[in-house]
């Protein structure tokens, strides 16, 4: 007789990678867009526009095998790139959350200077990130001080924005308790203003990280030495054949930098809010 297969075995045979399911989304979109994309390619011409594999081929060495070669002055890899924008970003950034959150909470609190300072913020937040820039220049005479500055003032605004929106928001009802508790101000900001408002500042935090990141590559386009945005721009003006596949490579570096930023805070809201609730 034919040995045959018990029905754990049967059934564990046949059961699908736990895998795939979770991934399959991704390789069927991201390989069709690859696809899309080297097709495009060659309908315009590498020259043009390189493709996947193009791109691949003139930067794999050496700024994909070798991200952290340093030959002096600018000449950096790209993970050093990164890090010289990323340094710029914490300070901005760390700054603008420090004041913006500061700022918010006043305006939210202050029904009064809520409403007069309301019109301030919603003009300026309006202003174009690099129409600081020159301003940021007169008046610091640096470009680095100027590119910090850049990120602060564009990343501010959404941060002042929802947590003054954050704390406008908290139920009335937990005013009426606390007012029948007769909490103190410190009492009530700590129990009641913060845990409630915890999300809409981590949300203003998630925009803000993105403009920020924004900003500073633009930022470094016009005037600094180093980082992310000076390596594009660098490259246009270098010009030759692998320039274009250096820029897209970049641009890719930018948004893959950009997406662990904007997860990065999330993460951390998350725990925030957890510890707060």
């Amino acid at each position: 007789m034919t040995p045959t297969a018990s029905p754990g075995r049967r059934s564990r045979r046949r059961r699908p990678l736990p895998a795939l399911p979770q991934i399959l989304p991704y390789l069927l979109c991201i390989g069709s867009f690859l696809l899309a994309w080297q097709l495009l390619s060659v309908a315009l011409g590498a020259a043009r526009l390189p493709g996947p594999i193009n791109v691949l081929i003139d930067t794999w060495d050496p700024y994909i095998s070798q991200p952290f070669f340093d030959d002096g002055g600018t000449s950096k890899g790209l993970g050093w790139q990164i890090l010289i924008s990323l340094q710029r970003v914490a300070v901005g950034y760390g700054l603008a959350a420090v004041v913006g959150v500061s700022i918010g909470g006043l305006l939210g609190l202050n029904r009064f200077a809520g409403k007069g300072f309301d019109p301030i913020v919603q003009v300026l937040r309006t202003v174009p990130p690099l129409a600081w820039f020159p301003i940021s220049l007169m008046v610091f005479q640096d470009a680095n001080t100027s590119a910090v500055f850049v990120i602060f003032i564009t990343a501010i605004w959404p941060i002042i924005i929802n947590t003054a929106v954050g704390i406008q928001e908290i139920p009335q009802d937990y005013t009426n308790v606390a007012r029948v508790l007769r909490l103190s101000k410190r009492a009530y900001i700590t129990n009641i203003v913060i845990p409630a408002t915890v999300p809409y500042v981590f949300t203003g935090l998630r925009i803000a990280v993105g403009l920020a990141w924004l900003a500073i590559v633009a930022a470094e386009m016009l005037k600094a030495d180093g980082g992310i945005g000076y390596f594009i721009w660098d490259a246009y003006n270098a010009g030759g054949d692998a320039s274009s596949s250096q820029i897209i490579l970049a641009i890719v570096y930018v948004g893959i930098v950009g997406l662990l930023l904007d997860r990065l805070v999330a993460w951390v809201g998350r725990k925030v809010s957890k510890g707060a609730a």
